[in-house]
């Protein structure tokens, strides 16, 4: 009688399955799902960075070039008295605007040379290779583009108001086409800058 009574109780004993262990696949599954669809919307939002970070280089480029040759062509001829004696403003007596020049076309040029790479961005808004390529050599364009509309900058001021310390005259009045042109450069070349400064921000956010 002990053994059937053993036995009998070895059988009603017997662990049972848990109920939460069955619904720990299901579990899985489900997290799966959701890791899935938390992804789709983070390729999407990089992939809207990387065309707007692309419109942003189509700007930059665009101003920075203006502000290149709006003063590369900037001159003015101011007779003196009679015709035989004149005065020639140009951009390349200020070798401030000189630097200004080739400063602004060579970023312009940059840009131009970056758009395949801001395609690749667009097509693969994943791969971070090419955007950390790009957010360094940007960085280092927008550092150029300000420092040339800063120093062009100081020199249509000093050209405009002059500087009684130095005894340094100024000769807006006289060539006030000259001066106009000019500023009109530095602020398409400072605008340049801001838009790389954006494409910086952008790049930033899409790497993160």
């Amino acid at each position: 009688m002990e053994t059937d009574k053993s036995v009998k109780e070895t059988a009603i004993n017997m662990p049972e399955i848990n109920p939460d262990d069955k619904a720990k696949a299901p579990l899985l599954n489900s997290s799966k799902a959701i890791a899935v669809t938390v992804e789709r919307p983070n390729r999407g939002s990089k992939k809207g960075i990387a065309s707007g970070d692309f419109v942003l280089r189509l700007f930059a480029m665009g101003a920075a070039l203006g502000a290149a040759v709006t003063m590369g062509n900037n001159q003015q001829i101011l007779p003196f008295f009679t015709q035989f004696i004149e005065f020639l403003a140009q951009y390349n007596d200020i070798t401030t605007f000189v630097y200004f020049v080739t400063a602004n076309a060579a970023v312009a040029g940059y840009l131009f040379l970056s758009m395949p790479f801001s395609v690749i961005c667009i097509n693969r808004p994943l791969a971070t290779t090419p955007r950390l390529v790009l957010v360094i050599f940007d960085t280092v364009m927008m550092g150029i583009t300000i420092t040339a509309a800063s120093a062009s900058a100081s020199m249509v001021y000093l050209a405009h108001n002059g500087n009684q310390n130095t005894m340094w005259l100024p000769f807006c009045q006289q060539f006030g086409n000259f001066c106009q042109t000019a500023s009109g450069a530095v602020v398409g070349s400072l605008i340049a800058g801001t838009f790389l400064m954006f494409i910086i921000i952008l790049s930033a956010f899409a790497l993160k």
